[in-house]
């Protein structure tokens, strides 16, 4: 038995190797080969036989125990569950012998501290050892498993075709000049003056060669009062 309770980041690698092992215990043991050939525990075979360890699955060369081969030749779930939570209870002795049955159902915080507590363990640490503890419990039938999802396949029949019909057309906003104009009914351009733009008004002036001082003040005076001055 490892001196601390073993721990592991998801609960997803235990549930399938025990779903495993009740199919097929392998003849050669449980080792990390083994695992790797079956595809499970990826990346976490150590921690999942350091666990199998801990409550007395297999030895320390991966062979099945004689108190496993009573539990795991069991075909009746309800036996199997039976069995197995003995393995788990004499696993975590301490941890039974301080709560009782009640152990397994303690809520997550109660048992982070208990782990913590006992092992000297991080946060992170205490909290994995807790997740195997709870995991535990489930296949020992006294939680509820959690149901590991595997990949979703993409279902390519979904994939929204888009026609023609379907793209939006791009509308060309008028620029301010183009609000502010409006056309007369004699076809000129009048400008909105509420807009606000700049406009530049370039005047022409011939002045007659036979006028005089008054023709020019007039001319001049005309231009003042209709562009310059002019609302």
């Amino acid at each position: 038995m490892a001196d601390k309770h073993p721990y592991l980041s998801g609960s997803g690698p235990l549930f399938q190797i025990i779903d495993q092992l009740r199919k097929s215990f392998p003849a050669g043991g449980v080792t990390a080969d083994t695992l790797k050939k079956l595809g499970l525990a990826s990346n976490n075979e150590g921690y999942v036989i350091n666990i199998l360890k801990f409550i007395d699955v297999i030895d320390d060369e991966g062979k099945k125990t004689e108190k496993s081969s009573a539990v795991f030749n069991q075909h009746d779930d309800e036996k199997f569950r039976e069995r197995f939570s003995d393995l788990v209870r004499t696993a975590y002795s301490d941890l039974f012998s301080l709560h009782g049955e009640e152990a397994w159902k303690l809520d997550q915080d109660s048992l982070i501290q208990y782990f913590r507590s006992s092992d000297g363990t991080s946060a992170i640490v205490g909290k994995r050892q807790t997740t195997v503890f709870q995991a535990l419990s489930a296949i020992s039938g006294y939680a509820e498993a959690p149901i590991v999802k595997g990949k979703a396949k993409k279902d390519s029949s979904k994939k929204k075709t888009v026609t023609r019909e379907e793209v939006p057309k791009k509308t060309t906003s008028a620029t301010p000049l183009q609000e502010s104009a409006t056309q007369s009914s004699n076809g000129s351009v009048g400008v909105n003056r509420s807009r606000d733009f700049g406009l530049t008004v370039r005047v022409e002036i011939n002045l007659p060669a036979d006028g005089n001082q008054e023709t020019y003040d007039m001319i001049f005076k005309s231009i003042r009062e209709n562009l310059i001055d002019a609302d």
